[in-house]
């Protein structure tokens, strides 16, 4: 079991499950043999400050718990630091947890903290910004980016799914341009993991490959990528007719029309970007079967 000193607790609580799943972290991180600042953020913007709070303290294990747009807009702040990171899945897709192989069980993440191993892995990046798991560009960002406010919350999934088919019905295919290179897509995918929406979609990713992946969903009109979602939620090999792969250290990527790009699920970019691998970055506690 890996010796830590000390460790920081961040959850992401801004929901009532959120402040209910931090109550239930910390009731099972008692039985680690260390002490553990513990925060529950119940504001988002509030969570940079938080940990560069807890960072202050020099802790040797950071965990954070929450979805994958929590992890990958934190995990900046860990590179170049002396500290590992733990991740407790408390998200929706959690697709990074999903990638390294972590269960998606409190209980059972924890159980990886104490006693798993350290693993250096990779991240992504777009310009500057560095991702934990994947980026993508087509109808997800699109609907990220145009849901009006509250609709989730009065409505629930019904409501996010009716305003999802919406998109859908204007939602247009478009031109992808990886270093030079031009082909016509319906979606894409940046990839540092093989995860993306909880679902299993770029089989040529890895967190520790030392490249970055870009998968393009091929198609000129939108049932190329009903037909890509369908075969890739039953793990059918078909998943794999429709697309093509860009992998290197350093791919510049721009499209026709410009398009939003959303990392790990937050709208946080607009084509022309550069996306590239940051290898070997970062320590994560990781199962000791993991591959």
């Amino acid at each position: 079991m890996t010796q830590f000193k000390s460790a920081a607790l961040i959850v992401n609580a801004m929901s009532r499950s959120g402040r209910r799943q931090f109550k239930q972290a910390c009731r099972a991180l008692k039985s680690l043999p260390y002490p553990i600042d513990a925060y529950a953020v119940k504001k988002p913007r509030n969570l940079e400050a938080t940990i560069e709070r807890a960072l202050a303290k020099n802790p040797d294990l950071v965990i954070l718990g929450g979805g994958d747009g929590t992890i990958s807009g934190l995990v900046d702040h860990l590179v170049g630091k002396d500290v590992v990171l733990g991740v407790l899945p408390l998200g929706t897709a959690n697709s990074f947890a999903r990638t390294l192989g972590i269960p998606l069980d409190i209980e059972g993440a924890v159980e990886v903290i104490r006693s798993g191993h350290p693993r250096r892995i990779d991240l992504g990046m777009i310009d500057g910004d560095y991702f934990a798991n994947c980026a993508a560009m087509g109808i997800s960002p699109q609907i990220a980016e145009t849901v009006p406010h509250g609709l989730k919350k009065i409505l629930g999934r019904i409501g996010y799914l009716g305003w999802a088919i919406y998109q859908y019905t204007k939602f247009k295919p478009f031109t992808l341009t990886v270093d030079g290179e031009s082909v016509c897509v319906v979606e894409v995918r940046i990839s540092n993991g093989r995860f993306h929406g909880g679902t299993l979609l770029v089989d040529e990713a890895a967190v520790d490959s030392g490249d970055i992946v870009v998968q393009a969903v091929l198609g000129t009109t939108k049932p190329a990528l009903v037909r890509n979602w369908a075969a890739s939620v039953f793990r059918h090999n078909a998943r794999h007719d429709d697309t093509r792969i860009f992998r290197g250290t350093s791919l510049r990527v721009s499209t026709d029309p410009p398009m939003p790009i959303s990392i790990d699920g937050e709208v946080l970019a607009t084509t022309p970007v550069t996306a590239r691998i940051a290898a070997g970055v970062i320590d994560v506690m990781a199962p000791r079967n993991a591959v």
